[in-house]
This record gives C-alpha cells, structure tokens and sequence, in this order.
C-alpha cells in the first residue's frame, strides 16, 4: 500500500470542524493545550472566537463542555485518548454521560501506533472504559474519509460520541462512490466463506491486506469495517459468523472490553462460534517508532495474516 495516498485521522478530525462549522454556528471546539497535536489548532485558526483553550485541564474542559451543552450548544472536547479518556473517566461518566448531555469527544493519539511518546500515552484502553457508560457511542474510523463522516455523523446525533483517532497516517481506503457511513452499521469489504475477520480503525487496512495474502492460499476471508464499536452491528456480525463459522477480530486496542469483547459478548448470547482476538495482548505499549510497533505487535498486514494462518 505504499502508493495509497494515506492521512492521519486526526488530521481529518480538524478538518471536518472546520466544514461543519458554517452549517452549525452552535458548534464549539475545546482543547486542552493540545490544539497542535489534535489537529483542532485548524478550527482555531479559522474560527478563533469559538474554540476554547482550557490549558492543561481535562477535567475542568469536561466541566465547562457539558455548561455549554446545556445552554444548547454542540461542544467538541480534545485531547490525546489517555487523557480524554483516562484521566477524565469520572468526569465524562458524570458530567456527560448521567446526564445525557450533547458533547462529543475527539479523544486523538490512541493506540500504540503513538509510538515515541511510549507506554504512558498509548492508551489501549479507553475504547473499554467509553463502553461501560450507558448511551455513549463510540465511533473509531478507519481512514480520513470515514473520520470526516464520523464527524457529521456526531454532529446530527443528540448525545454523547466518543470518536477515536490517530496520530499515524493510515491509507484511505474508502475514497469511492459506493461508500456509505451510518452509525451503527458496519460495512463488508469483501465477501469470503472460510472466515471473517472484523476490524476497526487503521487495522482495517490490515485487515484487507492480510485478506489478500489469505485469498492466494485459498482461503476465503470476509473482512468487515466495524467503525462503531457501540452501538455493534449485532445482526452483521451474527450473520457472517453464521457463515463462515470462524471469526476474528482486529484492533489497535486491548483485547480486553474493546472491539473484541463487543463481538465476543455478542456471539456467546447469539451465536457461539469460534473467536481469535487479535490486539494488544493485555499488556502495555512501549516506545518506539509507529509502523515498527505495529509489526512487533503483530498489527500490520503481514502480522494479521500471519495470525490468522497460525489459528486456522
């Protein structure tokens, strides 16, 4: 995929705030001294009166987020994931989550393609936490086109999104005409009959390359985008399982509560069937450039593949 034109989600994330805002004036950017990183610093520039600094504090951004909401606002808060997540948990599941408030969270940074920043910053968790709160969508686009739906998407929708980007360039796999995005619904890349494979944010292009690598040695993978996590596309995931008999999941997230728990919890009450969970293997992240950890995590193309045709 070296040819693909690739762009980092939250590049895409910045973007897509500054393409709303016209169409919706109610709309507000806060940062926690991040705006450079988040990529929300693109709003800033275009739109200085309507984003809101609030320094080095998570908690006090939620705070004031969820004043603004009530007052009929659609406030976008922004940090990297293990703050807007993490460090934040009490304050998001309080603040917004009780009360049902319209914020969204651009949570940027996550997973371990994070890479120098190391252990402390990759958070592998925060798609875990977001599902424990009740009436929190969680939404983790696979590339710059699907992030800029997301963003809309989060936008029309009343209630609190989590939405999960990252800080690698990943290849645009969904620039064409038949894409369509709808919360809630996940998309089949390609129909298979031997296994599906469900994937979610930059692994989705894994996911398709190591599809490929399984078609030349006769095996027939169908891979499916599950860009949102909750709500899950039950009756998809049911129906492919159904199909196939054997399915995996792939994600740049622990293995534990995110993509593949979702599934999991699904087919046990469902449909039970054969599951490989392919992650981050219940342990933490570690420094060192993006696409390299990837490999040493076994979350590119080759280590999918390669998994999949161990389990198999």
């Amino acid at each position: 995929m070296a040819d693909v034109k690739k762009i980092a989600t939250r590049e895409s994330y910045g973007n897509a705030l500054v393409a709303l805002a016209e169409e919706y004036p109610n709309l507000l950017v806060l940062d926690a001294d991040l705006a450079a990183a988040t990529k929300t610093s693109i709003f800033r520039k275009a739109y200085p009166d309507r984003h809101i600094d609030c320094g080095i504090a998570e908690c006090n951004m939620t705070g004031i987020a969820a004043g603004l909401a009530t007052c009929g606002k659609i406030p976008f808060i922004s940090s990297f994931a293990m703050f807007a997540a993490g460090r934040n948990f009490e304050q998001v599941r309080n603040s917004i989550g009780y009360p049902h408030l319209n914020v969204k969270i651009g949570a940027t940074h996550a997973g371990i393609s994070v890479g120098e920043d190391g252990a402390t910053h990759q958070c592998n968790e925060d798609i875990a936490l977001m599902r424990t709160i009740p009436g929190m969508t969680i939404i983790v686009p696979s590339d710059d086109v699907e992030a800029k739906a997301a963003v809309r998407a989060a936008v029309e929708m009343d209630g609190p999104v989590y939405l999960r980007f990252g800080r690698l360039a990943v290849p645009v796999i969904n620039d064409h005409d038949g894409y369509k995005f709808e919360v809630g619904k996940g998309v089949v890349l390609k129909e298979g009959t031997d296994v599906t494979i469900i994937a979610t944010g930059l692994c989705v292009a894994s996911a398709m390359e190591a599809a490929e690598k399984l078609e030349a040695d006769g095996i027939h993978a169908e891979v499916i985008n599950m860009h949102t996590i909750k709500p899950l596309d039950e009756d998809l995931v049911v129906k492919s399982a159904k199909k196939t008999g054997k399915v995996v999941t792939v994600e740049e997230h622990s293995v534990i509560g995110g993509l593949g728990g979702a599934v999991a919890e699904t087919l046990s009450a469902k449909c039970p069937t054969l599951l490989k969970r392919i992650g981050v293997q219940d342990r933490f992240g570690e420094s060192g450039p993006a696409v390299k950890l990837l490999e040493k995590f076994e979350l590119d193309g080759a280590g999918v593949y390669k998994q999949i045709k161990e389990w198999i």
